[in-house]
This record gives C-alpha cells, sequence and structure tokens, in this order.
C-alpha cells in the first residue's frame, strides 16, 4: 500500500481496568487538577467548577476521567494529531481471580459493539473529561 492509499484516520480503541487503591489520593489529585485549570474560585467558570469538583468527590471513576486525556496518549507519536476523542468510566464488578478474566469483545448490556452510537467529542481544551 502507498502512502497515499494509507487510510488518514485510524480509530484506536482502548479499554483498561484500574483499581483505585487510594481513593483520597485520587480525589485529592483531581480536584487539583481542576484549581489548576479553572484558577481562582469563582469568575466564569465558577458553576462549571463547582460541578466538576463535586462529581470527582463523591465518584473515583469521575475522578479518574478527569485526569485522563487522550491528547496525552498520542501528542508525542510523531506523525499523528488527534482529530476528536470521547472517553469515560465507570465503576463496575470485576473479579481479577475470575478464570474468564473480562471478555473485551461482548459490552455489559450482552449488544454488539458495532451497533453502538459513535458519539466521538471534538477535543476542547476547556473541557477536562467527557465521562
Amino acid at each position: 500500500m502507498s502512502t497515499s492509499e494509507t487510510p488518514r484516520f485510524v480509530r484506536l480503541r482502548v479499554e483498561m481496568m484500574l483499581e483505585i487503591t487510594d481513593s483520597d489520593a485520587l480525589s485529592g489529585t483531581a480536584l487539583e487538577s481542576i484549581a489548576a485549570e479553572y484558577g481562582e474560585p469563582g469568575g466564569e467558570a465558577a458553576e462549571e467548577r463547582v460541578r466538576a469538583e463535586e462529581a470527582v468527590r463523591e465518584d473515583g471513576a469521575e475522578a479518574l476521567a478527569s485526569l485522563v486525556d487522550p491528547f496525552d496518549l498520542v501528542s508525542e507519536v510523531p506523525g499523528v494529531e488527534l482529530a476528536q476523542a470521547s472517553w469515560s468510566s465507570e465503576t463496575v464488578d470485576y473479579d481479577p481471580d475470575d478464570p474468564d478474566g473480562w471478555n473485551l469483545d461482548e459490552d455489559e448490556e450482552g449488544g454488539d459493539e458495532d451497533d453502538e452510537t459513535d458519539d466521538a467529542d471534538e477535543v476542547d481544551d476547556d473541557v477536562p473529561h467527557n465521562g
């Protein structure tokens, strides 16, 4: 395949299972990140900041999603530019000792991934995550 025949756009799917071992450290880091992003409390984005802070305090999955940035994953890869990204995190039941592990081809609701609607959002530097 010549360079002119190479597809310009590639969807990269990454799925991870993470264990939260210190929820206070996680939420604290997420709160620090929010503070750095929004600056001093008050101002135009005060309501948005308050919602983001409440979310990361209440839910470890939200705290994690607020800290993960797909741009950071590919920003130093030569020859690529992130066009769109969508990501989320959720708390799930997981047994690391289950010999069947976790089936990447099956989603939780039993549907086929190919049937899911792709609602990827454009990358927006003003939004900490799409969780």
